[in-house]
This record gives C-alpha cells, sequence and structure tokens, in this order.
C-alpha cells in the first residue's frame, strides 16, 4: 500500500489521509495511483493470497490489499486502470469489477444470500423426499423394488446437487483452471465422488446407494455457507457502515432553482440544500439556516449541536430541524467521510502478526488436504479392496478438513474489534494497532487539548460585585483573548454595559470608560496589582474600576468529557499512568491530583516528551502515547501505540495510530480493554482450529466420519470461530 499519511489534505476531524477510491466517473484520472476492484466470488484466506500474488506480479503494480469481510481488493498501481486488472484477475479465477465508493449498497450481498437460501430450499426438499424413499429401501426392500427407489433417488439427486452445489463447483472450477487448490477443491470433489460412487451401486444392484446422504450433505454444506455469509454481515465493518452514511444525490441550488443533481458532479462552490432530516451530502459551510445536527454515527456524540451560518458540516451528519444551505468544500472522493471510509478500509486490510501467520499456514494447508485424503483411499483401498468405502472415507477427509476455520480466526475478530471501537468513538488507523495496543502496560497522558479541553472556564463570577458583571462582560466582549472570551461565555446571560472610549491594549488588556470612570481588564502588572500566579493551579484576568479595589477572576482548563473515568478504568486495569505537560508545575499538580494521577512531569518540552517515552521502553515498558499538540508529535511516533484526539493539529493526527472521532476520552480505555480482548479471540480461534483438526482428522482418517458428520463438524468449526468473534460487539470476555 502507498503511504496514506503523505498526503497533505485535511481527511475530516478525525483523520488526515489521501482518499483510496475513485469513481467511474472520474476514470481516466487516477491521480493517486489507487484502484479499487470488488470479488464477489472471494470467500477464503486462500482467496486472499491468490489475488494478492496474482497483482503483485503484475507490471506496475506496487501493492495489493484484500479486504475479506467488504470482498474487495485495494491495488496501487499509478498509470493502470481497472480494465488492465481485471484480466489479470480473470486469468487466476477471480471474477472482479470497478468499484464506484457513490453507488456501494447492500444490494450485491443480499442477493448473494438470497441465492444461497433458494439452493438450500432446493436441496431440502431433495433430501425430504429422497429420505422417504431411503425409509423403503432401509426397511428390507430387495432386488428390483430396492433398485427403482435407488434410480428414483438418483433421479432426484444428481440434478439437485448439480444446482444446488453451484457455489462449490463454480469457485472450485475456478481455482483448478488457475493452476491452485482453493478451499472449495476437496467440498466439491467430495461431492462428485459421493455421487459416482452411489450411481457405480446403482448400477451393480448393490445394497448401498447414498443419493440421500449427498443430498443431505450439499445442504448443511450451504447451510454452512449461508450462516458464514450472515455472520460476516452481523460484524460488518466500520468501513461498511460509514459507506451506508454517503448520500448519492443532492439538491443544488442553480440561479434560483432547485435540482437534484448526483453527488459526482458536486463542486467546491456550489451551494446545496439540506432539508430537516436529511444526511449532509457533502462537507460544506452554513451560509444560511439554523438547525442542530446529529453526529452520532460519525463522532459518538450524543448530543446535537447548534448548527448557524459559518459553521462547517462534514458529509454523512443528519440535519435535524431546520433546512441549511451549504457552500460546498468537498465532494464525493474528497470528502470527510469518503477519506475517512477509505482510511478504515485500509485499516481493516492491513497485515497483523497473526493474520499473515494464518495465511501461511492456509496457504499450506489445500495441498496437505489432497495429499491426506489420496493416502486414506490407497490406505483403505489395499487394506480392504473396498472401492467404495476407500471412496466414502476420502470423501469425509476432504471435507473434514477445509481450513475454513483457519482462515475466518483473525478477520472475523479484527473486524468486529475495529466496528466495536468506531461505535465507541475511535477510528483505528493502522492494521497493526489492536496487536500493539494490546501489549500496553503504561499510558503517557498529554495535559492541554489532551485531558483537558486547552480552553479557559471561568471557575466563578462570585468575586464581581453586583454592579460589575455587566462591565466585565462588555470589556471582554471587546477583547480576543482567549481568557477575556471565556468570560464572554460565562457572563453571556448578563446584560452589556454602556462603555465609552473602548480600547484594546495588545498583551495587556482593555480599557474604557463607564460612567466617567476608567475601568480595566487585563493582567496583575498592568493594573498595578502585585500579584504572581505562578504557584498557583489557576490562570487569571483582574477586573478594575477607578476608586475600586481590582477584582482577581479565576480560570480552569475544562475537563475533557470521560477523562476521570479513563484515568480510573486504566488504573483499574493495572496500568501505569503518567501526566507530561509543559504547563506550570501548579497547574500540572492540580490536574493531576484531581484525576488521581501519582506520576506527573511538568515543564516538559516537546523533545523532553520524547525522551520520556525513550526512557520508558528502554526500561522494558510498552508505552501508549495520548497527546494532541504539535509538541507531541514526536512522542507519539516514539510510542509503542499512539491516539490522539479529533481536535488534534494534523501532524499529531498523522502520527498516531488511532484517533479519537468525538469529545469523550473514555474510548481510549475501552481500546486498550477491547484489544486484549481481540488478542485472547485470535488465540481461542486459533486453539478451536487446531484442536477441531487434532480431533476431526484421525478420525476420518480411521474411517468412523461419513461424508455427511464430516461437513456437519466442518460448518460448525466455521460458524463457532465466527461466533466467538462477535462476543467483542458486546464488549465479552
Amino acid at each position: 500500500m502507498a503511504d496514506l499519511t503523505a498526503s497533505g489534505f485535511s481527511a475530516c476531524p478525525a483523520c488526515d489521509a489521501a482518499p483510496l477510491a475513485q469513481r467511474l466517473a472520474d476514470r481516466a484520472d487516477h491521480a493517486d495511483g489507487t484502484l479499487i476492484l470488488s470479488l464477489p466470488s472471494a470467500h477464503c484466506a486462500t482467496c486472499i493470497t491468490d489475488v494478492e500474488t496474482a497483482l503483485a506480479a503484475h507490471p506496475g503494480v506496487r501493492g495489493a490489499r484484500v479486504n475479506l469481510t467488504l470482498r474487495r481488493v485495494t491495488v496501487d498501481a499509478p498509470g493502470l486502470s481497472a480494465d488492465d486488472l481485471i484480466p489479470v484477475l480473470a486469468r487466476v479465477g477471480y471474477e472482479a469489477h470497478e468499484l464506484d465508493p457513490d453507488a456501494l449498497s447492500a444490494t450485491a450481498a443480499d442477493r448473494q444470500g438470497r441465492d444461497l437460501l433458494m439452493r438450500i430450499g432446493v436441496s431440502g426438499f431433495a433430501m425430504m423426499n429422497i429420505m422417504i424413499l431411503s425409509v423403503a429401501v432401509w426397511s428390507g426392500a430387495e432386488a428390483a423394488t430396492r433398485d427403482l427407489f435407488h434410480w428414483i433417488s438418483g433421479a432426484i439427486a444428481l440434478p439437485t446437487v448439480f444446482f444446488a452445489g453451484q457455489p462449490f463447483f463454480r469457485s472450485a472450477w475456478s481455482a483448478i483452471r488457475a493452476g491452485r487448490l482453493g478451499m472449495d477443491v476437496p467440498i466439491s470433489l467430495a461431492l462428485v465422488l459421493a455421487s459416482a460412487i452411489s450411481v457405480f451401486e446403482t448400477t451393480q444392484s448393490g445394497e448401498h446407494a447414498y443419493f440421500d446422504g449427498v443430498t443431505m450433505l450439499c445442504f448443511f454444506l450451504l447451510i454452512g455457507r449461508y450462516l458464514d455469509h450472515r455472520t460476516r454481515a452481523i460484524a460488518r465493518s466500520a468501513a461498511a457502515e460509514l459507506t451506508a452514511l454517503e448520500v448519492p444525490r443532492a439538491t443544488l441550488l442553480a440561479e434560483g432553482a432547485e435540482q437534484v443533481v448526483p453527488i459526482a458532479s458536486l463542486r467546491p462552490g456550489d451551494l446545496i440544500r439540506v432539508r430537516p432530516g436529511a444526511r449532509v451530502p457533502a462537507d460544506g459551510e452554513i451560509v444560511e439556516g439554523r438547525s442542530e445536527i446529529d453526529r452520532a454515527l460519525l463522532t459518538g456524540e450524543t448530543l446535537p449541536v447548534l448548527a448557524a451560518p459559518g459553521q462547517m458540516l462534514s458529509a454523512g451528519e443528519v440535519n435535524l430541524t431546520g433546512p441549511l444551505t451549504l457552500r460546498v468544500t468537498a465532494a464525493g472522493r474528497d470528502s470527510s467521510l469518503a477519506r475517512l471510509t477509505a482510511l478504515v478500509e485500509a485499516a481493516e486490510s492491513a497485515r497483523g502478526r497473526y493474520t499473515s501467520l494464518a495465511e501461511r499456514v492456509a496457504k499450506a494447508y489445500s495441498p496437505s488436504v489432497h495429499a491426506m485424503a489420496l493416502t486414506s483411499f490407497a490406505g483403505w483401498m489395499w487394506a480392504t479392496g473396498d472401492l467404495r468405502l476407500a471412496v466414502n472415507i476420502a470423501a469425509a477427509v476432504l471435507i473434514v478438513t477445509c481450513p475454513c476455520a483457519l482462515g475466518l480466526a483473525v478477520p472475523a475478530v479484527a473486524t468486529a474489534a475495529s466496528g466495536r471501537l468506531f461505535r465507541r468513538g475511535l477510528l483505528i488507523k493502522n492494521g497493526t494497532a489492536l496487536e500493539r495496543l494490546a501489549e500496553v502496560d503504561t499510558v503517557v497522558f498529554d495535559k492541554t487539548g489532551t485531558l483537558t479541553m486547552g480552553r479557559p472556564v471561568l471557575v466563578s463570577a462570585a468575586p464581581l460585585p453586583a454592579d460589575l458583571p455587566p462591565v466585565a462582560r462588555a470589556l471582554a466582549e471587546a477583547s480576543a483573548h482567549p481568557l477575556s472570551r471565556a468570560l464572554a461565555e460565562a457572563l453571556a446571560d448578563r446584560p452589556l454595559a454602556e462603555l465609552s472610549d473602548v480600547t484594546e491594549h495588545p498583551g495587556f488588556g482593555v480599557s474604557a470608560r463607564w460612567q466617567g470612570r476608567m475601568v480595566r481588564l487585563g493582567r496583575a502588572d498592568w493594573l498595578g496589582v502585585g500579584d504572581d500566579d505562578r504557584a498557583l493551579p489557576t490562570s487569571a484576568t483582574w477586573l478594575a474600576v477607578e476608586g475600586q479595589t481590582p477584582v482577581r477572576l479565576d480560570f480552569t482548563d475544562a475537563l475533557r468529557p470521560g477523562a476521570a473515568d479513563c484515568v480510573a478504568m486504566l488504573r483499574k486495569a493495572r496500568m501505569r499512568v503518567v501526566l507530561v505537560s509543559g504547563d506550570r508545575q501548579a497547574a500540572v499538580a492540580d490536574l493531576a491530583a484531581r484525576l488521581g494521577i501519582g506520576d506527573y512531569r511538568a515543564g516538559v518540552d516537546p523533545q523532553g516528551k520524547e525522551a520520556i517515552v525513550a526512557s520508558l521502553a528502554a526500561k522494558g515498558a510498552r508505552v501508549l502515547m495520548v497527546g494532541d499538540g504539535l509538541n507531541d508529535t514526536a512522542a507519539l511516533a516514539r510510542a509503542h501505540a499512539s491516539i490522539s484526539p479529533a481536535s488534534a493539529l494534523d501532524a499529531a493526527r498523522v502520527a498516531s495510530d488511532m484517533v479519537l472521532t468525538g469529545n469523550d476520552l473514555a474510548p481510549v480505555a475501552d481500546a486498550v480493554v477491547t484489544a486484549r480482548r481481540a488478542v485472547r479471540r485470535i488465540r481461542q480461534n486459533f486453539a478451536i482450529s487446531i484442536a477441531y483438526n487434532i480431533v476431526a482428522v484421525p478420525l476420518a482418517v480411521a474411517g468412523t466420519v461419513t461424508p455427511l458428520i464430516a461437513a456437519l463438524a466442518m460448518s460448525l468449526s466455521s460458524i463457532t470461530v465466527t461466533l466467538n468473534a462477535l462476543r467483542l460487539r458486546d464488549g465479552k470476555d
């Protein structure tokens, strides 16, 4: 993959990344060299390896990553088009189509589900009818009667297997034509062998035919495939959820008239109308109207926020109460929603240590399956001379050893974990972040902008005499200083005093005349007050009225929502929590006391922050750095894992592995817990897969497992692995 952080574009309030998607309408202009192709037939770990290997071998392709959950591949191929790459995949047996992100929907997945259900119904109906005929055979029918029932059963079973087994046969044929052994090859071979031995027995007037078993085998294999399809749909990734927020059309205002147009046709500067209840189709600035905006699905914020002229909105947000007119700043693949989707897809497609291990094992597994089945057939044929028995045992081995569970072990967990964290308000930018986060034992927090909101808040207006709040508000309104703005906000419900000769003195404060007296708001030394607040935890400004004693107004930095809960949860998890800040000693000590952090450092410069993280790492600590400023960038890059709030500077967001999409800090602690659970799930899934094979393979080789039982066992192992991964969605251990 190309470096997604190399772009200088601003991705959204939570990320900074170059887009990975390209519209079909812009096919001729692949400026970033990235294509996305859908892979409707991809379904297992072997498919991932085959597709990536074939594309990587093609001249001009710098890299390719398959997202199995979304059935798509992202290709880094500057100068190439989809028409160049689709034939490459066709040669190795995979159907591919260029993906238009604006047209993404669940239609293809729904169609596949309906197709599987139809085939399940056909095979189930045939199975029941053949079972009725088999009852007569089992009850003692002999000679011509038995042969008649076998022929009738065959007439029902063979067309049924041919039709219902198409998902397995098509996949297997594509694999064989491409010279590889996919996971559906042994399944198809088992169905063909079981059918062939049944036809042979019938033509020889044999006592046993297995048409009932073949249709039942096909029935249960299809059920397993459908349940896998449904569990993948339940475990829909965060990228798929983001894609669902995309709006295909917008109401364009052109020459005073409204016109509904595709999103692809919008350009920066266009005016669009967003009606109440509609989703915002593109990034833009409000130029007319007031409303409330629901950002819950994008940022995790549960309360609506006020929207007014001059405010920026992002694609995917919901307009709740009033009509709005927006001037478009970015639309389609350039919108914050599209870039956020691309970033999540890149993270889900990345390869971690466990993913690579599973793929290597699965790749070596398919040839081993066929070798084991052939050996079993030869051994039983040599030992018994019974062709029917040898074929049945070989078919059972082929089915029972299918490594589907192994292929699902990691992707199912990664999808469930990233989806849970995204819904909690945490975006994973790096595919290996979960594995590294699970190893963290020390968390280093920055102060301003991370544990706090980075804006001052008036502690109390009580020090002001009853007649001075209007004066204080009027003076504060005349200044752009952060403390003045905080004071004006705190006194917004008070009336404004009438002032004259209002003058701002940069670096000192504001002066004016009120009722013939000089009034000033600003620094203590400017007002002649001998005050040294360096030893105090709060910041302050002073209000002086001629002839009266100056009044001190204290400000504190507001805690970020969830900060206290986050620190408490981390300490409960027995993690070391460190506070590092460039702020004054008194302010840092006060915040540490409020949050219960015993280890804190004040007055630390950017190099010092990086040195602290490096020192902790040198002592064996696995450090998670949480910071938001330019002075935190080096420390974020140095840490074992890193997280930045959505309000962080672009440089900090680029350097971090994860980004908080909302204001709440609690998801940081939840991420650590979820990462640890995810790694446990992956290990459990590996254990389930290994235990299943240790038990099932010897039984199949020993001849104690029929093809039907093998199909049930194989499907059950895959479903068990996926359901175990889905427990992460509910935060269960």
